[in-house]
């Protein structure tokens, strides 16, 4: 029988490490966030968080953090698509800015296409222009492309198919399609491809996570919690911490069937692979 430890045993367990893939360190609190690192900082099995950001302000504070807790705070640099677009000007001083401090980054992200934004204008009978988006998207896969960084993406149901199609025409091998959820063909071709799904606590309630999970290929999943983003279920009224990514890991285990130590080690080294942080720095 595979072991059944708890959320608390796991955390305890000084021979396991973890990685929080997306979390906006940014968003929380400056109190909430400096306690939460500390925390982190001091925690055994804690080994980095994957730090996304949202625009051009947060990517600077992004940055800021970062630099003060190295190896620790791991950067990404992006534009969180579920918001309006900034004008052109300021679009290209963002990516003239990611241009320039790409190479301390770890990925291009937060990225993607506005699914939600686009389906409540849809809702609403308002007008929705989604090109714009789509190039702006495009320009951020060139950057990863060009300078062979992961991408981290924010594209769900239908949406992820364009976006399959757009790094498929530029290359495009490490993607992390975050907090995915979308059809079984679409699964099917991002497992062909070879691109990550990271999970959040939402597993320990959500059907269609738990079947994402069960068919989804081990050594392609990652964990996360978007932080500060709050859950549901037995996480409700709790501030969004990375060391959820234990429980998470624990429900990932029960349902592939596998021992919580092995799971754990397999994500632990799909997220240090695949940003090439730690014993992969390259």
């Amino acid at each position: 029988m595979k072991e059944r430890l708890s959320g608390q045993d796991i955390i305890m367990n000084e021979t396991l490490q973890f990685i929080d893939s997306h979390l906006h360190i940014d968003l929380y609190e400056e109190m909430q966030r400096n306690v939460m690192i500390q925390e982190i900082a001091d925690h055994p099995a804690l080994r980095a968080v994957i730090a996304v950001s949202m625009n051009l302000a947060s990517s600077l504070k992004t940055k800021e953090l970062a630099e003060k807790y190295p190896n620790l705070i791991q950067p990404a640099y992006g534009f969180h698509p579920e918001q309006e677009l900034p004008a052109g000007e300021q679009q290209q001083e963002l990516l003239v800015w990611m241009e320039k401090h790409i190479k301390d980054a770890v990925a291009v992200g937060e990225v993607g296409l506005p699914y939600y934004m686009r389906k409540e204008a849809e809702s609403q009978k308002r007008s929705f222009e989604l090109q714009p988006y789509y190039d702006l998207l495009e320009k951020f896969v060139r950057l990863a492309a060009s300078h062979n960084k992961p991408i981290i993406l924010h594209a769900v149901y239908e949406d992820a198919e364009r976006v399959i199609d757009l790094l498929q025409q530029h290359h495009i091998q490490r993607a992390h399609f975050h907090w995915f959820k979308g059809s079984d063909e679409t699964v099917n071709r991002m497992i062909d491809s070879g691109y990550c799904i990271s999970v959040t606590p939402d597993i320990a309630y959500e059907e269609d996570i738990q079947k994402l999970v069960s068919v989804y290929p081990l050594d392609l999943i990652m964990v996360e919690t978007d932080g500060p983003w709050p859950f549901e279920g037995q996480y409700k009224g709790r501030l969004t911490h990375p060391i959820m990514v234990a429980d998470v890991v624990r429900h990932i285990a029960a349902i592939k069937g596998a021992g919580v130590e092995e799971t754990a080690a397999r994500i632990y080294s799909n997220t240090s692979r695949f940003y090439r942080i730690g014993e992969y720095r390259v």
